[in-house]
């Protein structure tokens, strides 16, 4: 894992926010605004991204406003470590070794939230599920780690708008964001990550292909997991 692409060390001022490499030097200015209830843009290991802590109401209505998406689509999570999971979501019914087996990687779980999640009722209500990344992406990670909290992450555009995989992509937004942090042009293309869903015993359910379907299914079927049929 890396911090960034390979990149010079340059900070640009656009449209009242600070654009800075994603680098390990700025990694405690991007977990300060997010401490601050702010919203940051961020690259993954697949798209760049809007995120803020996700038990902040403020801050998550805030993406929301950015991207004009409607209040009933679900934002996923971001958490720093593989073992974090288990305080946002239910994981003992998973084979014991496949989630660090998908993770970090360009994959979003599908996992039921659990009684014992520390996400906010107000993040997604009434929905039962929550989609979790562990991006392998160190900055993303370390932002994570450091807030104390979970972060709340989508794609950087207006809803509906193509994928950004460069900070160009989406300098229209750059004013809406306290920080925008750039890691040079992401290499994986504009299908994001590879969406599953595992909130059942046994088996999984792609529901969406993204930028790396083939190895996570070859990963769930190492694991046992049968693909679940369609309703019909």
């Amino acid at each position: 894992m890396v911090w960034s692409l390979e990149r010079a060390e340059t900070c640009v001022v656009s449209n009242s926010c600070l654009v800075h490499p994603a680098t390990e030097a700025y990694a405690q200015e991007a977990i300060e605004a997010i401490k601050s209830e702010k919203v940051i843009a961020v690259p993954t290991d697949t798209l760049y991204g809007f995120a803020c802590d996700a038990c902040s109401l403020e801050a998550v209505n805030r993406i929301y406003e950015i991207k004009g998406r409607k209040l009933t689509s679900p934002l996923a999570i971001c958490v720093g470590d593989v073992l974090d999971i288990k305080r946002v979501a239910t994981t003992n019914h998973l084979p014991h070794g496949l989630l660090d087996s998908l993770l970090p990687g360009p994959v979003t779980l599908v996992l039921q939230r659990g009684e014992s999640s520390i996400l906010e009722k107000s993040l997604n209500p009434g929905i039962g599920t929550i989609g979790v990344r562990v991006p392998d992406c160190e900055f993303i990670r370390e932002v994570s780690r450091g807030s104390g909290s979970v972060l709340a992450l989508t794609s950087a555009n207006l809803s509906g708008d193509r994928s950004s995989v460069c900070v160009k992509d989406f300098e229209n937004l750059w004013q809406h964001c306290a920080y925008v942090y750039d890691g040079g042009l992401l290499p994986s293309g504009r299908a994001g990550s590879t969406i599953v869903d595992l909130t059942k015993v046994g088996k999984y359910k792609i529901i969406r292909p993204g930028s790396a379907k083939q190895a996570t299914v070859a990963i769930l079927e190492k694991y046992l997991l049968e693909e679940e049929e369609e309703d019909r």
